[in-house]
């Protein structure tokens, strides 16, 4: 499968073999009072689910997107890897079309 670099904007795809990590400009915030996840960036956030919450923390520029995807496939199911590999790539090109990550 190809997609044309018009819709990438430039940027590299997201693949099994990509290392993300987060963006110098992005953090990820516990809040104080109710101990939810968020990604901090310039003037904004994002409240994370757990599942974001997980990926995001995997993403450190040290493993491959297929190893979060077996992490979280043993986190949560063998049965359901094909779901949690659809779901990080999913967040992880919108975060990176975002400018958000790196990879």
């Amino acid at each position: 499968c190809t997609t044309p670099m018009s819709y990438l904007n430039g940027r590299t795809p997201i693949t099994e073999l990509s290392r993300p990590k987060l963006a110098a400009k992005a953090r990820l915030r516990v809040d104080r009072r109710d101990g939810r996840l968020w990604l901090l960036y310039p003037e904004q956030g994002l409240l994370l689910n757990r599942t974001a919450g997980e990926t995001l923390r995997l993403c450190t520029g040290r493993l491959t997107v297929a190893a979060i995807v077996d992490r979280l496939a043993g986190r949560h199911g063998e049965d359901r890897r094909e779901a949690v590999q659809a779901d990080v790539l999913r967040l992880l090109d919108d975060l990176s079309a975002k400018g958000l990550l790196d990879t």
